[in-house]
């Protein structure tokens, strides 16, 4: 026997492939598992308003789902899209039932409040823009 070869195979080679094989049951069963049960969870938990995203990359809000028939239609400003529910790559924003019903009457004021604000400093820009524009055309006289 040449350093101490055997013919038989011992403990740490037994324990060895088992351990290989526990490897590649994690890696090759139970993550794909995992992941599809992650997909599925979010197929289900799908309502209308949420935005997602298709696997070609469209952004759209989710108008009506279709899970008997497996079909989705999404408003993408305006045009309506029709897609298989496996279309979708991810959920960008989900929408809230609360946040929803109080959403618009806020946003619109918030909206309205942001714009009165923006557009009394623009005034107030161009107010002061043409007073120096002004001072500026006096002096050059």
């Amino acid at each position: 026997m040449i350093f101490g070869a055997s013919t038989g195979m011992g403990p740490v080679t037994i324990i060895l492939i088992i351990l290989m094989v526990v490897l590649m049951y994690f890696s090759m069963v139970r993550g794909p598992k995992k992941q599809q049960q992650q997909r599925q969870q979010m197929f289900n938990g799908l309502k209308k308003g949420d935005t997602i995203v298709t696997v070609g990359g469209l952004y759209g809000v989710i108008d009506s789902i279709d899970q008997e028939h497996g079909k989705i239609v999404l408003d993408c400003n305006g045009v309506f899209l029709t897609f298989a529910t496996q279309a979708i790559s991810r959920v960008e924003k989900r929408t809230d039932d609360a946040a929803t019903a109080e959403a618009p009457a806020d946003s619109a004021a918030a909206a309205t409040s942001d714009a009165v604000a923006t557009s009394e400093a623009a005034e107030s820009n161009a107010a002061e823009s043409n007073a120096t524009d002004s001072a500026a055309d006096d002096e050059a006289k």
